[in-house]
């Protein structure tokens, strides 16, 4: 499968697109039955709301699974499923290679206790070459704004921003006035079971927190460009599976 040369052009000119039942709903209900599980057991490596918040708090709650691609066979099928390969090839215009440094997540939002995602660009977590990379999203479940569902800026990979419009932790600010007029143009669209989005490391996204009864839970994992190699030495210079 690959994509129109409508749909390439939408991905290059907003940083972001939506492929509608990308995966069979068998194949998502395998992933959440064993995501679900990890998520029970609250099984390491994690990123839980409150270290993430800076929290100092006993309690847990789970905001992602870390390092899942060797957690679970199904898990390992679907970050190096065949069917979206010539998608990335097209995209990172390169063979794509999985960086399981970073990323490689299953994330969930927990009904009431999960907390806002603030608008950000993935590519402050990374340590490579060049910004040749794109983030492989997979919705199992409904998502809608009222669950924290993705916004993204379109547009927003094509700008450099002075970091002045970013936080310490190189969060976008709200109260930035530039970036008010940004955040304006923002776009969503609700995804159901086995919608997949892919987006640039540069487009500025962002996530609400979960305010209905249902835990929002999805997997994501990122691929770079073959030539866009990690800096040595990095949080990035780690396992790597090429997808030739």
């Amino acid at each position: 499968m690959e994509l129109t040369s409508q749909e390439l052009n939408e991905f290059n000119e907003n940083g972001f697109i939506v492929l509608r039942n990308f995966l069979s709903e068998d194949f998502c209900n395998k992933i959440l039955e064993k995501a679900n599980e990890h998520l029970k057991r609250k099984e390491a490596p994690i990123e839980s709301e409150q270290e993430y918040m800076n929290l100092d708090e006993e309690k847990i709650t789970i905001r992602r699974l870390r390092q899942v691609y060797d957690r679970e066979e199904v898990f390992k099928e679907w970050m190096t499923n065949k069917k979206i390969r010539p998608i990335l090839k097209q995209i990172l215009n390169d063979t794509p290679v999985l960086t399981l440094a970073h990323h490689n997540s299953i994330m969930t939002k927990v009904p009431h206790e999960s907390t806002r995602t603030y608008w950000h660009q993935d590519r402050r977590y990374w340590h490579f070459q060049n910004d040749d990379l794109v983030s492989v999203w997979l919705s199992l479940g409904d998502e809608f704004l009222e669950n924290g569902l993705l916004e993204f800026i379109p547009k927003s990979h094509k700008i450099d921003f002075g970091k002045n419009r970013f936080d310490e932790n190189s969060n976008f600010l709200d109260e930035n006035q530039e970036n008010q007029e940004l955040i304006k143009t923002r776009s969503s669209q609700n995804l159901a079971k086995g919608d997949v989005v892919l987006f640039h490391c540069k487009t500025l996204h962002h996530a609400s927190k979960n305010k209905t009864d249902n835990a929002k839970i999805s997997f994501v994992y990122t691929a770079r460009a073959f030539t866009n190699k990690a800096l040595k030495n990095t949080r990035s210079d780690y396992k790597e599976i090429v997808l030739d």
